[in-house]
């Protein structure tokens, strides 16, 4: 008998789903008890970005399953979910603050098809995030004199070979390994000369046997003065093996700088030096897709 039950209440859930594609007046009480409505008063919208969150109370008297209907006028057509008895909250997805209210329609129903009150209700959704997309990166000339490190070795620190388009031994740059030796962070910094803003930074590890003194984690860190520094972006993982490329996502930090640092935390087997065989700076050309404002169709 339960099992009957079971495939009835399916039967009954699958005729309100095709009832979502009808109008609400087809679906007024004709007889016999109708389903207990939801209270439009404990009904709360939530904006959130490109949804829309809506919580209610459970009504207390009993009903099958509620419908919730509106029109989307980003698919341009109605739209009607269900909601199974007991459940009290539906998010909206894929919504925009571009369209300001959105009308929702809560309708409950009996396992016999009977139509609750229809209760109304306006609500707006957070604005959808814009994403953003690297077209491409050009890379900055730099010379000998842009380049500073505060801990840069006596013997192997030789800024020209950060620069020199070999990725190859014996061309590389070394901070300090000599005693006596000073706890990383040890940076590599830039003078960029002139303003720059949205960019990307790529290097080439050391070509060497030796397995310790690769960059492990560093922050790449903006200054518009060279005095006063913010961290962009903190970058871990990277790569410990010779003569290998690391290129990093593109950065928006969201204003100018002339001042960059590639700022090393921790080496391979934890030295307290480390070393590169090349470097470069790149500006990126980055696209914004916008959900708000970008033309519909």
């Amino acid at each position: 008998m339960k099992l009957n039950i079971k495939y009835m209440f399916a039967a009954f859930m699958f005729l309100g789903m095709i009832g979502c594609d009808k109008n609400f007046e087809e679906f007024e009480t004709t007889g016999g008890k109708s389903p207990a409505s939801v209270e439009l008063s404990t009904v709360v919208s939530e904006a959130l970005p490109g949804q829309i969150k809506l919580t209610w109370k459970a009504p207390e008297g009993d009903y099958a399953y509620m419908q919730i209907r509106y029109y989307d006028p980003l698919q341009k057509k109605d739209i009607c979910k269900i909601a199974s008895k007991g459940t009290t909250e539906m998010l909206i997805e894929n919504t925009r603050a571009r369209f300001g209210d959105y009308t929702f329609y809560l309708q409950t129903f009996s396992t016999a098809h009977e139509a609750g009150v229809v209760q109304e209700l306006k609500a707006r959704s957070g604005a959808m995030p814009a994403s953003y997309t690297e077209k491409s990166r050009t890379q900055v000339a730099l010379t000998v004199e842009q380049l500073s490190c505060n801990y840069p070795d006596v013997s192997e620190g030789y800024f020209d070979r950060l620069i020199d388009g070999k990725t190859a031994d014996p061309s590389f740059f070394h901070t300090n390994w000599h005693s006596p030796q000073v706890d990383l962070p040890h940076y590599i910094q830039i003078n960029l000369k002139e303003e720059h803003e949205n960019f990307a930074f790529e290097y080439y590890t050391r070509d060497t046997g030796n397995a310790d003194g690769f960059p492990t984690s560093a922050e790449l860190q903006i200054s518009t003065d060279g005095e006063h520094w913010e961290t962009v972006s903190t970058l871990n993982g990277l790569p410990t093996t010779r003569q290998t490329k690391y290129a990093s996502d593109f950065v928006m930090p969201g204003k100018k700088f002339k001042y960059f640092r590639f700022n090393v935390l921790t080496s391979s087997q934890n030295k307290k030096y480390f070393h590169i065989g090349e470097i470069a700076f790149f500006d990126a050309d980055i696209e914004k897709y916008d959900p708000e404002t970008v033309p519909l169709d």
